[in-house]
């Protein structure tokens, strides 16, 4: 990687099963939300520009917040809406489209604010700090325009109590390059088992099953493909709520041998809130990691 480390943060999203703009809702009485837990890492590990993606409901107030924190912290930052016609579209009617495009188009969104390689990550999840760390060490000398990184989580640490989750899982090749990943949306935890559910019928798969939580690792060169793919998405004439999902078109470019993508397992806890009633455990987490004092109570005083 060249000498500035860039984190981008895909915050436009418009969760359907939590009540709330999760992206900015503040976990502790300090008002952070999760990713300024994110940024907080990210700069730890001698990250010095922040990209974030987001949608027209965010609150202009939150904008001033972390400009000042930017200021503060001596930090690049930038704004990026997420609009339907972010990316010009001809011949297709999207009028009655509610929602946005989806995780693909986001950071497409983000093409003419990033010239160098960046890691890619969700607003809502929590991360955790080593990982950071395990990018600038593990990565960085690798990423080029054939070969990306992602860091991959052990599904038996990314479930929700409250219900099934979404989850990216990882077929790897013998030297720990990502071959397949599969969207399955119902995994959930029952009486010690992981299962999914496909076709009517339960599947187990083992705990330490590396999933996907979208850390990516990419090249810039990435944008190219993303904005081919993204008008072959609109040319199949989607309906209102298909969306263009960044791990189909990392799949893509797997599959067109464009490029390799290196997978490592985290060494952090990722922690996330996919319900509104995961947000008292990531509380209770945060707290817990105050005291052991891995995080200041207030991140940016």
């Amino acid at each position: 990687m060249n000498s500035k480390k860039t984190l981008l943060i895909l915050a436009g999203g418009l969760g359907s099963r939590y009540k709330g703009l999760k992206q900015v809702d503040g976990i502790l009485d300090n008002g952070s939300p999760i990713l300024e837990y994110s940024v907080y890492d990210a700069l730890a590990a001698d990250f010095s520009k922040v990209v974030i993606i987001v949608n027209r409901l965010i609150p202009q107030s939150y904008i001033e917040r972390l400009n000042a924190v930017s200021e503060a912290k001596g930090f690049e930052l930038h704004w990026v809406y997420q609009e339907m016609d972010s990316i010009s579209i001809s011949d297709f009617d999207y009028s009655e489209r509610q929602k946005p495009w989806g995780t693909g188009h986001a950071v497409l969104c983000a093409k003419d604010v990033i010239q160098e390689p960046f890691v890619m990550i969700n607003a809502d999840d929590f991360y955790g700090k080593e990982v950071y760390q395990l990018t600038a060490e593990g990565f960085a000398p690798y990423i080029s325009e054939t070969q990306f990184g992602l860091a991959a989580y052990p599904v038996d640490t990314t479930l929700s109590g409250n219900g099934t989750v979404a989850r990216g899982i990882c077929t790897l090749d013998s030297e720990n390059y990502l071959v397949h990943v599969e969207e399955q949306t119902s995994i959930q935890k029952i009486n010690d088992t992981i299962i999914y559910t496909e076709n009517g019928g339960n599947i187990e798969i083992a705990p330490d099953t590396l999933v996907s939580m979208n850390f990516f690792i990419f090249h810039p060169s990435i944008f190219n493909s993303l904005e081919k793919y993204f008008y072959d998405f609109i040319a199949s004439k989607p309906g209102s709520t298909q969306e263009f999902y960044i791990p189909s078109a990392v799949q893509r470019m797997i599959d067109e041998k464009k490029v390799k993508v290196m997978v490592k397992a985290s060494p952090s806890q990722w922690m996330g809130v996919t319900y509104a009633d995961d947000k008292n455990n990531i509380k209770d987490f945060l707290m817990s990691e105050i005291q052991k004092n891995r995080y200041p109570e207030d991140l940016w005083k």
